[in-house]
This record gives structure tokens, C-alpha cells and sequence, in this order.
């Protein structure tokens, strides 16, 4: 609700600071609750749980060490402790979830949020519509979609969300209701629109590789979620024809006016070219935390477009300030995570030749499709570092790991799960030194803010 409704919503610092704090809370709340669980009631051998969390624990290490050099620089665990328990708060609540058995009512919870919150933003965006056209607007985009400072922090949204939408209509009980349906479809056809009314080319190349992605993987059984994101699509276009094209034609000397769509980069191939030299600089590590912003520009193509905050890639970001080595060690990530699916996979591929409408099945190919899209609109924006993406990133990851992690049959467990003194008094010592890290990172990020407001007073005069 935060990140769609931040201007109906009081602040207290602002819709963007307040979702970055909220993302620092859950972020540390989400690997410390499930870690104090273990210690009332450990679900599977501290073997198999170390095995689970062992890359991203060596991810979390490479952003510290990697940043560790630039320790004398300002702010420098600022990014490295947001990544570090980010990444960390996915797998092990995955985990958790995965190991209770609870992810796939968890993922049909996630989903009825999406669908409702989706369908409100998109009445409102209705809303905001018929103010703008009866005031003579035909430059929509200026005023929609609403509630973001940039345009792109609400496509990174859409590439999370539209893949999600038709499971709102497949899986859990309020399918059964034929007004939730209607709701739904209304909802996920008026996303769509603001998607065309935006030409959002990231969100639509993302989805369109995850969509691809996920019947590739699944075949026909994909099908029964492709049809109904196929319908969504239709919707969208009718809407966008009737709001974009056929209403403002008939209310004014001409329609809405519609971005152009670029055959080009937009400017990106200077800024990749840039974090490109950057990553190579002191390869296979980084030029530090921040470096980014305060670099000495390398290449005269990027002199001449002038400082840019992000590459628009992540990739290449994360390169050219942490290393390569870093991006080996996200690899291992994505290397655990792509085992895990193809188990995961094999076994629901196998239980769907008896029931050929299993929602954990047809679960997995939308996660699989919108966690795509997402990771390849990461390679053209900013996917990873604005909050309002990150926070509903962050539930619809641990969604996708809760439904790949294996779950071992519970007699396999015996006694090396049961909880001892020595196990609940290494479980809690664990999560005093992690709340302890927590609490240094949460500081250092208050201060950053703080000075960036003194900033603000001083270059905004």
C-alpha cells in the first residue's frame, strides 16, 4: 500500500524515504524471526539448513568484504548492508516458509493483495483520467501513472505484478466469485493500459522474455495461466483504444498525445559503456561503494551526456563498484536457485499427469515468468536500488524460493532436529550479531539520510 498510495498516505519523511525505511525494517525483521524460530523449534538439520543459506551467505559476505577497502569513505556500508540483508532475508524466509509448508498459502495470500491493490491504483488512475481529459489534458503522461516521481519506478512494479495477475483468477477460494473475476480482470486490463499509455519498454520487454521464459519451461501446462494473460492483454489494448484513442478523439481536435517508442537505447549504451571501463579498472574488484556518482568520469562519450545517478543495468553497476567477483557470487546464487527449480519443476511436471490444474504447478510458472521479467528489466533500469521495487520484489522472491526449496519428508529430520541448549544458544547468538549488524547498518543509513537532507537546503537554494 505504501509504495502504490504514498500520496493518500501520511509520511513522515516522504513516500520515498518511507519506503526505504520500511525495506530496512522488514529486510532485517525477515532474517531475524525466522532464525529466532529455529531456536523454539528447528524444522530441518542444521546440515540442510546450511546448505540452503551457504551462497547467500557468500553473496552477503562479498558486498562486505568487497566494500571493506573503501571503509575511510563516507557512508560506505550504506548500499553493501541494504544488499547484504536483502538478499539474506529472501532465501532464509524462503526457507522457512518452504520447510513449514507454508508456501503456497503464503503465494495465495500474495497474490489476492496484488490483484486488490492492483485493481484500486487502477480505478484510481481511472480517476485521475477523467479529471486530466475533461480539463482539456492530452499529455497523460504528466499526471499518469500518479504517485511516482518517475515513470520508471512504476514500470519496475508492473514487470513484478502483470505476470502474478491471472493466478488471481486460478488459484485460491475467491476464484469461485464471479465478481472478484470481474474485478480482477478490470484491474490487470487497466495496468495494462498505463503500461501502453507509458510506453514502458523495459516492463514490456521483461515481461514478454518471462512469459516466453516460463512456457518454454513448462509447455502446455503453462497454458491454462498464458490463456488468461493473454486475456488481460486483450483487455488492456480495448482499454488503451477506448481511453486513449476513441474518447479524447471524440472530446477533442485530436487524442491523447502518446510517447514515441524508440528504436534506440535512450542514452543507456554511453552509461553501459561507462560502468563497462569502471568494472575493468581494478578487475576483478570494484571502484567501491558510491563510485558511481563520484568517479572521475572514463570515457568521453558519458562526459558528454553529463552525470547520470544509475547505468540503468544493475549488472554493470554492481561490476563497476564491487567487482566482478561480486557478480561471480550472485552467479552462485542463481545457480542454486536454478537447481532447485528444475527439481522443483521435474517433481510438480510429474504430479500435473494426474491433475493437469495443480496450482502449485501453474504457482510456479507465473513466479517463474514475473521473477524473469523483472531480473531482465534489471538490465535496463534501476530494478534493484529503487524501494517501492525492492519492497515488492522482496515478497514476491521469497514467494518463488518458497515454492523451489526442497522440502525434506519430516521422519528424515529424527533427532538431529531436535532443539538442545547448545543449538537454541548458538541460534540465539547468531541473531544477537545479526540484530547487532542490523541496528549499525540502520544507523549509518539514518545519518546518510539526515545529511542528505542538509544537501537538499544547500544545493536547492
Amino acid at each position: 500500500m505504501l509504495v502504490l498510495f504514498s500520496d493518500f498516505i501520511a509520511t513522515a519523511f516522504g513516500g520515498y524515504a518511507d519506503q526505504r525505511f520500511l525495506l530496512i525494517g522488514l529486510s532485517g525483521l525477515l532474517v531475524i524471526a525466522p532464525i529466532l524460530s529455529f531456536a523454539v523449534k528447528p524444522q530441518v538439520s542444521i546440515r540442510r539448513t546450511l546448505l540452503l543459506l551457504s551462497p547467500a551467505l557468500i553473496l552477503c559476505v562479498a558486498f562486505i568484504a568487497l566494500a571493506l577497502p573503501f571503509r575511510s569513505q563516507l557512508y560506505v556500508w550504506t548500499e553493501p548492508g541494504m544488499y547484504s540483508f536483502y538478499f539474506l532475508a529472501i532465501v532464509v524466509s524462503g526457507g522457512f516458509l518452504a520447510w513449514a509448508n507454508g508456501g503456497v498459502f503464503y503465494s495465495r495470500d500474495l497474490i489476492s493483495i496484488i490483484a486488490a491493490t492492483c485493481l484500486i491504483y487502477g480505478l484510481a488512475s481511472v480517476n485521475v483520467y477523467l479529471f486530466a481529459i475533461f480539463d482539456g489534458q492530452k499529455n497523460l503522461i504528466s499526471f499518469i501513472p500518479w504517485g511516482f516521481v518517475n515513470i520508471r519506478y512504476w514500470s519496475h512494479i508492473a514487470s513484478w505484478c502483470l505476470p502474478l495477475l491471472p493466478l488471481a483468477l486460478m488459484v485460491g477460494p475467491l476464484k469461485e466469485f464471479k465478481s472478484w473475476r470481474i474485478a480482477v480482470l478490470l484491474g490487470a486490463g487497466m495496468w495494462w493500459w498505463i503500461l501502453f499509455l507509458t510506453t514502458g519498454r523495459g516492463s514490456a520487454m521483461g515481461i514478454a522474455f518471462g512469459v516466453g521464459l516460463a512456457v518454454l519451461l513448462f509447455g502446455r501446462r503453462a497454458l491454462p495461466w498464458l490463456k488468461v494473460f493473454a486475456v488481460h492483454l486483450a483487455v488492456g489494448i480495448i482499454l488503451w483504444l477506448l481511453l486513449s484513442v476513441l474518447i479524447p478523439t471524440m472530446l477533442s481536435d485530436g487524442g491523447v498525445h502518446i510517447r514515441a517508442i524508440h528504436a534506440g537505447g535512450s542514452g543507456r549504451l554511453p552509461l553501459f559503456v561507462e560502468a563497462w571501463h569502471m568494472s575493468l579498472q581494478s578487475f576483478p574488484f570494484g571502484m567501491g561503494p558510491h563510485s558511481w556518482l563520484t568517479h572521475d568520469r572514463l570515457t568521453e562519450a558519458y562526459s558528454n551526456v553529463g552525470k547520470l545517478g544509475h547505468p540503468h543495468n544493475m549488472y554493470l553497476m554492481w561490476a563497476a563498484e564491487y567487482g566482478w567477483a561480486l557478480i561471480a557470487a550472485l552467479g552462485v546464487v542463481v545457480l542454486q536457485a536454478i537447481g532447485y527449480f528444475w527439481k522443483a519443476r521435474a517433481s510438480l511436471i510429474g504430479l500435473s499427469s494426474i491433475d493437469p490444474s495443480d496450482e502449485r504447478l501453474l504457482m510456479l510458472a507465473a513466479f517463474t515468468a514475473s521473477v524473469s521479467a523483472a531480473l531482465f528489466h534489471a538490465g535496463v533500469s534501476a530494478v534493484f536500488i529503487a524501494p517501492g521495487s525492492m519492497l515488492v520484489g522482496l515478497f514476491v522472491l521469497i514467494a518463488f524460493w518458497a515454492l523451489i526449496i526442497p522440502v525434506p519428508p519430516h521422519p528424515s529430520c529424527g533427532k538431529r532436529c531436535a532443539s538442545s541448549k547448545s543449538h537454541t544458544a548458538i541460534v540465539l547468538l547468531v541473531s544477537v550479531v545479526i540484530l547487532l549488524g542490523w541496528a549499525v547498518w540502520a544507523k549509518g543509513t539514518w545519518h546518510y539520510y539526515e545529511d542528505m537532507r542538509k544537501d537538499e537546503k544547500l544545493f536547492l537554494r
